[in-house]
């Protein structure tokens, strides 16, 4: 392991709290977190035992190597301002945060004062409970450090963490955090919207229907790219996406803008990756530009 920090964490969320107690597995010392919330404390007590519960700026002046703030995107400058402007910070003292989004120039007030800026985001999504500890061998982190020295500590901390270093430049950090919110957070949306619409065709379990088709999916995806996209916008089938866009719009038509949609950036990329001809492609681009047209009869009828 690297040599041993001296740590304190500026929210005990299901981020925070969990990359600490894995640090502190690592052979670091944590010792003291932030947290009001009772979700909060208990994390505190039960993934940071020995780690005194204090109010952020207290944390700030413990935390005399390593400061980690994890809190909300939209919370961290008020954050770094407000320990700048209390004097919590000192030179020298490396305070990273973890969001995704941010570079570094939200810690500027942190710099401005002698501290040293890291942006620290692990790609991974927590629970805030124990069984996230097993997920993080392996996982990759988002880097951004302007300091060699940082760098070199970023390295450390992420194989101490048995994770991957990822080097995003300050001007792709937004980029970067829409590709992963993009994949995750939609993905879900995009599970449960599926179960649903299986709910609806009657299906008693539908996570039984869906676990083995989505992660053969997903694994076909992250092995094959493109050339794992199946089903019939990929053969070009506007009858049967008709059909689709009919059902939806009578029985859940909150559900068919996200369809729709999904559907043409499935045909945008079936088309350009020349699985489907242009020409081949017309009347289903034709369904998916005005969905309320679709007339999945004459569609079929026009395919023959």
């Amino acid at each position: 392991m690297s040599a041993e920090l001296t740590i304190g964490v500026i929210g005990a969320g299901r981020v925070g709290a969990v990359l600490a107690a894995a640090l502190r597995g690592a052979g670091h010392r944590v010792v003291a977190a932030s947290g009001v919330s009772a979700a909060a404390k208990h994390r505190i007590r039960t993934l940071l035992p020995g780690a005194q519960n204090l109010p952020a700026d207290e944390v700030a002046r413990a935390a005399t190597d390593l400061l980690i703030i994890a809190v909300p995107d939209d919370a961290l400058a008020g954050v770094v301002t407000g320990l700048a402007a209390t004097g919590a910070l000192r030179p020298g003292q490396v305070v990273a945060h973890t969001s995704g989004a941010h570079g570094l120039a939200v810690l500027a007030p942190a710099t401005a004062v002698g501290a040293r800026a890291l942006a620290l985001h692990p790609a991974m999504t927590f629970t805030g409970t124990a069984a996230d500890l097993d997920r993080l061998p392996g996982i990759s982190y988002g880097i951004t450090a302007a300091d060699g020295t940082v760098r070199a500590l970023a390295q450390a901390l992420v194989a101490d963490l048995a994770g991957s270093p990822e080097w995003i430049a300050e001007d792709r950090r937004a980029l970067y955090h829409a590709g992963l919110a993009h994949g995750a957070n939609h993905l879900v949306t995009l599970v449960n919207e599926a179960a649903d619409r299986l709910r609806d065709a009657g299906v008693l379990s539908p996570e039984k229907v869906l676990g083995p088709l989505l992660t053969a999916a997903l694994e076909n995806a992250l092995r094959m790219g493109d050339s794992a996209i199946t089903g019939p916008v990929s053969r070009g089938d506007a009858g049967t996406v008709a059909r689709h866009v009919q059902e939806l719009a009578r029985t859940a038509p909150d559900s068919l803008p996200a369809y729709v949609a999904l559907a043409r950036r499935t045909a945008d990329r079936v088309i350009a990756n020349g699985r489907l001809r242009p020409v081949d492609a017309e009347p289903l681009l034709g369904v998916l530009a005005d969905p309320a047209a679709a007339d999945a009869g004459q569609l079929g009828e026009a395919a023959k």
